[in-house]
């Protein structure tokens, strides 16, 4: 399988469907494109696409993860075009949010690339049409988890200051759940909760992984020209070594670079 995203938040989604079902792995943390909402719908599909067809000649895949939400917004149509295998995007946890709110006022707390998209509001027209809904646009916060996940000090002060925003119209006591519209934000979600105490915040890899599990089958032998459960980095990475530690706790032992 592979998994494809602008950095290491993808591993959230890695950590739900292996905790879903058994699979090996080739990660793409596409950090010379990081941020994906600093390019345009036409610059993102090619990007990805190139990534896409470079992974494949990797790697005989049975399943692909588009594992960003911006991503997801934009290019999962024309992949799934060109591309024969089941291609899986992630998307907000609206639908969930809307379902638990006992207030009827939820939050979308997503990049602000993600939060420009039309597919955002659709969702919530679609699944939310009963809850106000408040949505904010985190300018720095994936930039945090990544830094954090890496093992550098990342202040709560700073997490407050990217989140805040999202509760400021009606007070976080009026809020009682949160959908996360990024994976790299569930890499602080119990800080974020520690936070926010009495927010629920959402993660929705769960969804993805039950979703890879229905079209993916399990245990196919690795076929690929790397090892399994490889995260391929576009550019050289700070701070390596704590990088590479961080992600053998994850389950992925082995680092590489691939310029595209």
């Amino acid at each position: 399988m592979i998994l494809i995203d602008s950095g290491v938040g993808g591993l959230t989604v890695a950590r739900a469907i292996r905790a879903t079902m058994p699979v090996q792995m080739l990660y793409v943390a596409d950090n010379a494109g990081f941020p994906y909402g600093a390019l345009t719908d036409v610059d993102l599909v090619a990007r990805i696409e190139r990534l896409v067809v470079r992974a494949l000649d990797l790697v005989d895949a049975d399943g692909l993860v588009v594992a960003c939400n911006t991503a997801s917004t934009v290019v999962l149509d024309a992949l799934r075009a060109r591309h024969a295998i089941p291609i899986i995007g992630v998307v907000p946890a609206v639908k969930w949010a809307a379902s638990i709110s006992e207030s009827r006022r939820i939050g979308v707390l997503a990049t602000a690339a993600t939060v420009a998209r039309p597919y955002l509001a659709e969702l919530i027209k679609r699944f939310a049409g009963d809850c106000e809904v408040f949505v904010h646009g985190a300018a720095g916060l994936a930039d945090l988890a990544e830094r954090a996940f890496r093992g550098e000090l990342v202040a709560d002060s700073a997490l407050i200051d990217e989140i805040a925003p999202l509760f400021a119209p009606v007070g976080a006591d009026a809020i009682d759940t949160v959908a996360l519209g990024c994976t790299h934000y569930p890499l602080l979600q119990a800080r974020i909760e520690a936070a926010f105490p009495g927010v629920r915040f959402l993660d929705p890899a769960g969804a993805v992984a039950r979703q890879v599990a229905r079209v993916v089958s399990p245990g196919g032998a690795w076929r690929g020209s790397v090892a399994p459960d490889t995260v391929l980095f576009t550019a050289q990475p700070e701070h390596r070594g704590a990088l590479q530690a961080a992600l053998r706790a994850e389950a992925f032992p082995r680092l590489a670079v691939s310029p595209i």
